[in-house]
């Protein structure tokens, strides 16, 4: 049967047609399998930490590393006592992870439910007399700070370092009769380097960061009060990925060597 010219452009015309309509549904699926937005990992944004004053050594270096790994991304910080940070973060403050210097500041944001999932603790330290170099007390013990004249200068008792110190004045049954009690930990070691005080009571990390600059002065009643550190992401973050990547950071085995190096211990 002879076919007509006419038909058979008709027919290759609907041939290419349904070729052409083939070819766009496959196009249409392909940039949704190879799309970098769907298949990138990689993390980016901006997070805010806050810290410890304590940690302000090493989340410095933990935070620079961080960002050296990851492009893109940026870490600022904002250190003070435990306590005065739960205040700022109970009253609004914009933060996506909160570092302790004890478990019972970040208990109080577990409480109240603003941090996202459970805290993970991730180092431990203890106290340590500082005094400035020439040592004008001749202090040598933890006893010796409650000798009348001695100017000795603590961290208030809702801040960590202040709450360990009255375990310590309760378990040897010595009370101190400071000149001052300060707001966070850095605060009490400036007093002591300053020279307007003849000793005060900080961490060991402390001491090893002021360097020359004091001398510090192990005892062993230190061991009554060991702070734990516990880091949480909070429920309030807007970018809970990037911090809970930040978190893994802190706890890694690099992070665990830069919290070494600076004194802290494992909890």
């Amino acid at each position: 049967m002879s076919i007509s010219r006419k038909t058979i452009t008709a027919l290759l015309a609907a041939g290419a047609l349904a070729a052409g309509v083939a070819g766009c549904a496959g196009s249409s699926n392909t940039p949704a399998a190879t799309s970098p937005a769907s298949s990138s990992s990689s993390i980016s944004g901006e997070i805010t930490v806050f810290a410890a004053a304590s940690l302000k050594a090493t989340f410095t270096k933990l935070a620079s590393d961080f960002e050296a790994k990851n492009p893109g991304t940026k870490v600022t910080l904002n250190f003070a006592g435990s306590s005065g940070l739960v205040t700022q973060i109970t009253q609004g403050a914009p933060a996506d992870v909160f570092a302790s210097a004890d478990t019972k500041n970040m208990a109080k944001l577990s409480d109240a439910k603003l941090i996202d999932g459970t805290a993970t603790n991730f180092a431990t330290n203890v106290l340590e007399i500082a005094v400035p170099p020439s040592n004008p007390a001749s202090i040598a013990s933890f006893a010796d700070l409650a000798k009348s004249g001695v100017k000795v200068v603590v961290c208030a008792p809702q801040v960590p370092c202040g709450s360990a110190t009255e375990t310590i004045e309760k378990a040897t049954g010595t009370t101190l009769a400071p000149v001052s009690e300060e707001s966070s930990v850095t605060d009490v070691l400036g007093k002591v380097t300053s020279q307007e005080a003849d000793a005060g009571l900080v961490y060991v990390t402390d001491v090893k960061t002021a360097g020359e600059k004091v001398k510090g002065i192990p005892f062993p009643e230190s061991d009554k009060a060991v702070n734990t550190y516990p880091i949480a992401t909070l429920g309030a973050s807007k970018n809970k990925e990037l911090a809970q990547a930040f978190i893994a950071a802190v706890t890694s085995a690099d992070g665990k060597k830069v919290l070494d190096d600076a004194g802290f211990g494992t909890p």
